[in-house]
């Protein structure tokens, strides 16, 4: 997600038309250089700013802004603004505004770097409504002074996005959505507010739609390289956050497109964009384990904290994680270990005792257990930790078989805050050691009500007290089952049974049909109708004459030895015509194969 940068009003000077066109070029390093050169005025002191502020140093820029006389130079408290939220001292802008006799409704492009600034101290509301009457002078403004109406929208398209960003923060995700979507349609010649636009809808919508993402980060790319780079005209406007923003996106795209080699021809080119940023070592490693090389990812975020130790926290929890998921506790523990500012906090305690415990350092895990007590003793914080240490230590030696160090951590426990768990955990673990000892700290336990009238002594010379297993175990189950038979036998209702009307249970008549419900095939009492064997012998056409039996015998004796010899005949055409046949379709094969 990319917060809309500032933008400063930078007055175009004719002066130095030379350093002006080496700046236009994006040489700014040379453009600074030549202005050493120059006689020191004005002027040189706001192209100077100028330059600085293209090169993300701010703090040099505010400097020549807060030297500059203000009479001679025109709005030079919305360049002073832009540069103090971009510096990130955001909290200095209302008393840098006060002090120079300024408020933020005395032109649009002031109210708008003041919200910005209310952004950047988490004020939503206050930035909303400052944005809103940011739109309001500047369309006043613009109208009044016969600018073309889509000159008009082209200038207020970051106040737009903008207005959008803050519908984000605020939880109002559709409303954003609508307002970037509404941006890019528009097509508008800003291009720093369409690449913002775009940027911020991809990471608004997550995963979703990656084909339709991806179309929209190509709009901003250089149109004649292979790879994706952004086009000029975007890339110099961008700050160097918001670059490496929209580049760290396009790769998540890439990655959740299953387009493996896109993304890590991008990756690969990431550590040269922004050398001084961890995120191109995590999306490397992050292309490592989708490929499942997990152990590739575990060394590729291992050298980046031994080369950069001042940046090496998030590297080595994003290692922490990448090794535990991968079933590699030890490297786990061992990148945990080596940030040392979050060693006592019980969240990493209880992590690396885990991960100790899985890797199978009983050991190093006590050893860990006990440097947290150690440092939880001589902390003095309200939100103190020590006693929650304690009691999971003494828990875990316990655990361990390590009775005469949980017993002393129960006992430190039970001196410095009297709990009654830690009492309980101390007369239980004492009592495999001393028992006596054991006997004198139950004493201190307060007797449960309802338990006065009961003689220990003669509980245990009862038949429960008895160890025999399997007698025992066979007379509870026993008493049991009864138990659970007889309230089942309660619980059941006897209900008359209800008959049909009319019916008499003392006469009820012959049972029926056990078979009524099957179908007729499928009972036993089924006879399948005989077919009529005369009915095959009938022939010649419907309707004739009926004959005498002597002329129908002779008849039908012709006609069968008719048929008889039709179908001989008929037989041994077939076996005739059967027989080159096999010849032709072996010669088709034949053919086929050629």
């Amino acid at each position: 997600m990319t917060l809309m940068a500032p933008f400063p009003q930078f007055d175009l000077l004719r002066v130095l038309l030379r350093i002006s066109d080496s700046s236009r070029q994006n040489k700014l390093d040379e453009a600074l250089q030549s202005l050493k050169s120059q006689e020191r005025s004005s002027a040189t002191m706001l192209l100077e700013s100028q330059i600085l502020f293209r090169l993300n140093k701010m703090d040099a820029c505010i400097d020549i802004y807060q030297n500059l006389p203000k009479p001679k130079i025109e709005s030079v408290e919305v360049n002073s603004v832009a540069g103090l939220v971009a510096a990130g001292r955001a909290s200095e802008v209302k008393r840098m505004m006060d002090k120079l006799g300024v408020k933020a409704n005395n032109s649009f492009e002031l109210a708008y770097n003041t919200a910005c600034s209310l952004i950047e101290l988490n004020k939503y509301t206050d930035a909303e409504q400052l944005l809103l009457v940011a739109r309001r002078i500047g369309q006043e403004t613009m109208v009044s002074d016969n600018f073309p109406e889509d000159e008009i929208e082209n200038e207020l398209a970051p106040i737009a996005v903008q207005l959008a960003y803050v519908q984000q923060l605020l939880g109002h995700k559709q409303e954003a959505i609508e307002a970037y979507t509404d941006v890019i349609k528009q097509d508008l010649a800003d291009e720093l507010s369409l690449a913002v636009a775009v940027n911020n809808l991809i990471a608004l919508r997550g995963p979703r739609d990656v084909s339709d993402g991806l179309r929209k980060f190509d709009r901003l790319r250089e149109k004649d390289k292979q790879n994706f780079h952004l086009a000029p005209g975007v890339d110099l406007k961008l700050f160097s956050k918001q670059r490496e923003s929209i580049y760290v996106n396009r790769v998540l795209l890439l990655l959740h497109a299953n387009k493996m080699d896109q993304a890590r021809e991008l990756v690969a080119a990431l550590p040269d964009m922004f050398p001084d940023s961890v995120t191109p070592a995590l999306l490397q490693a992050a292309v490592f384990v989708r490929e499942n090389k997990a152990g590739k990812a575990e060394d590729i975020l291992g050298q980046f904290s031994e080369k950069f130790p001042d940046k090496s926290k998030v590297v080595l929890l994003a290692r922490a994680q990448v090794a535990a998921a991968a079933g590699h506790p030890h490297i786990a523990a061992e990148s945990l270990a080596k940030i040392p500012d979050i060693q006592h906090m019980p969240a990493t305690v209880a992590t690396l005792v885990s991960l100790k415990e899985r890797a199978g350092d009983i050991d190093g895990a006590a050893a860990v257990l006990d440097a947290a007590i150690n440092w939880w003793s001589n902390a003095m914080t309200e939100d103190n930790k020590l006693s929650v240490l304690m009691q999971e230590a003494a828990s875990f030696k316990l655990r361990h078989g390590r009775e005469e160090d949980a017993a002393r951590l129960y006992e430190e426990l039970v001196k410095r805050h009297g709990s009654v768990e830690a009492l309980v955990g101390l007369v239980t673990t004492v009592a495999r050691v001393d028992v006596k000892k054991a006997e004198a700290y139950e004493k201190k336990l307060k007797p449960l009500p309802g338990l006065k009238a009961v003689d220990v002594n003669s509980l245990e010379k009862t038949s429960g007290a008895k160890h025999d297993e399997g007698i025992s175990h066979v007379r509870i189950t026993e008493t049991y089952e009864e138990g659970k038979s007889k309230a089942k036998s309660k619980k059941k209702r006897k209900r008359k049974p209800k008959y049909p009307k009319g019916f008499d249970p003392a006469n009820p008549g012959p049972p029926p049909d056990p078979e009524r419900w099957l179908p007729k095939r499928e009972r036993s009492s089924y006879r399948p109708k005989r077919k009529d064997k005369r009915a095959a012998q009938v022939r010649g056409s419907q309707g004739s004459v009926a004959r005498d039996k002597h002329e129908a015998g002779a008849t039908s004796n012709t006609s069968n030895s008719k048929s008889n010899q039709a179908t001989t005949t008929k037989g041994a055409s077939q076996n005739a015509v059967a027989e080159p046949s096999k010849p032709s379709s072996s010669k088709s094969r034949k053919k086929s194969r050629n």
